[in-house]
C-alpha cells in the first residue's frame, strides 16, 4: 500500500538507477591543475627555484648551440634538396622535348609548367647561395 500513497516522482527515483550528468567529465578529485597547499609547503621557495646554478646555465647554452647547429644543418640539407628538385625537374623536361616537336599539346603544357617550376627553383637556389655567402 505504500506504493499507492507515493507520488510519481518518488517512484521514478526508486526505479531508475543513479545517472551521472556527464560521465566523461573528470571530477575535481581526479584532475587538479594547481598543487594543493600541502604540496606548496613541501616544495622549494619560488625565489630559490628561479635561480639557476652555473652548471644548469652551461647546459642551457649547450642546448641552444646544438639547436642552432641543427638549424644550419637543416638549411644546408634543404638547399641540397632544392638543387636535387631542380635536377629532377630538368630531367622531366628533357623527356617532353621530343613529343613537343612531334606536336603533342600535353607535352607542350608539361614543358611550360616545368620551365616555370625550374625558374622558381633556380631563384631559390641563388637566394640560398647568396645567404650562405654572407655568413
Amino acid at each position: 500500500m505504500e506504493d499507492s500513497t507515493s507520488t510519481p516522482k518518488d517512484r521514478s527515483r526508486v526505479n531508475s538507477p543513479a545517472i551521472m550528468s556527464n560521465p566523461g567529465t573528470p571530477r575535481s578529485e581526479d584532475v587538479r591543475a594547481t598543487p594543493s597547499p600541502n604540496q606548496m609547503r613541501r616544495g622549494h621557495n619560488p625565489a630559490q627555484a628561479m635561480q639557476l646554478s652555473q652548471q644548469q646555465l652551461m647546459q642551457l647554452q649547450q642546448q641552444h648551440l646544438q639547436q642552432l647547429q641543427n638549424q644550419q644543418l637543416a638549411q644546408q640539407q634543404q638547399s641540397q634538396s632544392k638543387y636535387t628538385q631542380l635536377l629532377a625537374v630538368i630531367e622531366d623536361m628533357g623527356r617532353d622535348i621530343r613529343p613537343t616537336y612531334a606536336g603533342s599539346k600535353t607535352s607542350v603544357e608539361r614543358l611550360k609548367r616545368g620551365i616555370v617550376h625550374a625558374r622558381i627553383l633556380v631563384r631559390e637556389c641563388l637566394m640560398e647561395c647568396e645567404r650562405s655567402a654572407r655568413t
